[in-house]
């Protein structure tokens, strides 16, 4: 196996627990904490940078003057579409980490966020525009006087009978 595609594997290798914490475990500690920090992308970045450097002089080529035709000439080299691999590979676990914690904060329910992060993993466009969506509903609901969801709200107290 060439070390281009070792790379190309090990890039979502790097990225896959993350992505698992983030739609298996939610609210666990270790989860919010990960999912504040920049880390997890640091060895997908590192993948990048061992696949970006060798074909670098076509890598500047097709994002300096881009085109359609210095593209597919960058995607023809094994570490030219590595690198670009790596870079949506990266990119879509910062935008899962950002859906994450904005997901916290509004209080979306984790079992409507797992599925619609692990379509950000598959397809994150998608995923980021319905993302979009619910997080504009959300941002409505909480303006609304009775704005608290209804797992998070406290018990009412029971009636007191003399």
């Amino acid at each position: 196996m060439t070390t281009p595609t070792l790379l190309f594997d090990l890039a979502f290798t790097l990225a896959a627990p993350f992505w698992a914490l983030l739609i298996l475990a939610p609210g666990w500690r270790w989860t919010d904490r990960i999912a504040a920090s920049p880390l997890p992308m640091v060895p997908v970045l590192a993948v990048y940078l061992a696949l970006a450097v060798p074909v670098f002089p076509q890598l500047w080529t097709a994002v300096s003057r881009p085109d359609l035709a210095g593209f597919q000439e960058l995607l023809r080299l094994g570490g030219g579409a590595g690198a670009i691999w790596a870079q949506v590979i990266a990119w879509d676990l910062f935008l899962g980490q950002w859906m994450y914690r904005e997901a916290r904060e509004l209080s979306i329910h984790p079992l409507v966020m797992g599925p619609l992060l692990l379509l950000t993993v598959l397809l994150s466009p998608l995923g980021v525009l319905l993302f979009l969506a619910l997080r504009a509903a959300a941002r409505r609901r909480l303006r609304r006087p009775d704005a608290t969801p209804p797992w998070l709200r406290a018990p009412a107290p029971a009636e007191q009978h003399t």
